[in-house]
């Protein structure tokens, strides 16, 4: 009778101690490490310009190093295509290695600010690309309400929303590429070269040299007349 009773149960234990065995014996998730900014961008996709000026620039090396080796945190702005495909044709290839390195840093800010840091952060920012004094790569902040608008002194951008956070790397997606004012300020115009004359001017004759002229001319034939007068006299006597 007890063996007909147990029977029915016995699928029932051996189910329960398989999955209890099992459950024990699975591995915890393990710590997820520093953030790699290239695997954040690719993820959240819409960032293939940005992601190449990061590789080619070694900026992306820069960051991960930074992140995995101390406990500085960043922000990063990430411009999406669109933003980049706005930008005036040839605007990229324009620059020069170092001018690109630049144009990546100037988007990258040294310390970890929240969305709720930027309705108290203090004007201007200090970029990786530079300090704040004007000229060096300065970065304005502007709020309104929930909005937050980075200014660079030549154009104007927003920040749409967080791709990603952990504490210690913040990303933000911009809608415009951040152009620095030392990159892409309007260039003082060059001085105007000097007009050339259309026509050889001959040089003028210092003032009163024609009267001068005039005065060697008449002695000059008084001298002659004189002599002739001489030379007549003289015939004339020895005839």
């Amino acid at each position: 009778m007890r063996k007909q009773l147990l029977s029915p149960l016995v699928p029932f234990l051996i189910f329960f101690l398989y999955s209890s065995t099992t459950v024990a014996q699975t591995p915890s998730p393990a710590p997820s490490g520093p953030a790699n900014i290239t695997a954040v961008l690719e993820k959240a996709g819409q960032f293939a310009t940005f992601i190449r000026l990061m590789k080619s620039t070694q900026e992306a090396n820069q960051i991960n190093t930074q992140l995995n080796n101390s406990n500085q945190g960043l922000t990063v702005f990430a411009p999406t295509e669109n933003a980049f495909t706005n930008l005036k044709a040839g605007t990229l290839n324009s620059l020069s290695d170092q001018q690109k390195v630049q144009l990546v840093q100037f988007h990258i800010l040294p310390n970890f600010l929240s969305m709720s840091s930027f309705q108290t952060v203090s004007n201007p920012l200090r970029t990786q690309a530079g300090n704040s004094a004007a000229g060096e790569f300065p970065l304005n902040v502007t709020t309104s309400g929930n909005q937050v608008n980075i200014s660079t002194g030549v154009d104007t951008a927003t920040v749409a929303n967080t791709i990603f956070t952990n504490g210690q790397l913040v990303v933000y997606q911009v809608d415009q590429v951040l152009l620095p004012l030392d990159l892409f300020g309007t260039a003082a115009a060059p001085a105007p070269a000097p007009s050339k004359p259309d026509k050889d001017v001959p040089a003028k004759a210092p003032a009163g040299s024609k009267e001068d002229a005039s005065v060697d001319t008449s002695g000059a034939t008084i001298a002659t007349v004189s002599v002739s007068a001489v030379l007549i006299a003289a015939i004339s006597l020895k005839l």
